[in-house]
C-alpha cells in the first residue's frame, strides 16, 4: 500500500513579508536567530506559510465586550 503526501508549498522573503505585513529584513532576523526555518535551493531563501503564521500572536483586545455595547 503506498501513501502519497500532498506536496509542500512554499514561498519567498517577499511574498511573505507582503502577505503579513513584515518586513524582509525581520523575516531575515527571524531566520538567524532560530526562530523562523529557512529552505535555501541555490540563491533562493524559501519559507513554509505555515511557520511564518506562527511567528504572528493574536493579541487580546481590551475594553467593553460588543455585546455590552
Amino acid at each position: 500500500m503506498t501513501t502519497t503526501t500532498a506536496p509542500r508549498k512554499y514561498e519567498s522573503l517577499a511574498h511573505a513579508a507582503d502577505r503579513t505585513g513584515v518586513s524582509v529584513k525581520t523575516l531575515r532576523r527571524r531566520i538567524a536567530c532560530g526562530q523562523l526555518a529557512a529552505y535555501r535551493t541555490g540563491r533562493l531563501i524559501r519559507l513554509n506559510p505555515a511557520d511564518v503564521d506562527r511567528l504572528l500572536k493574536r493579541m487580546p483586545t481590551a475594553g467593553v465586550p460588543m455585546s455590552m455595547k
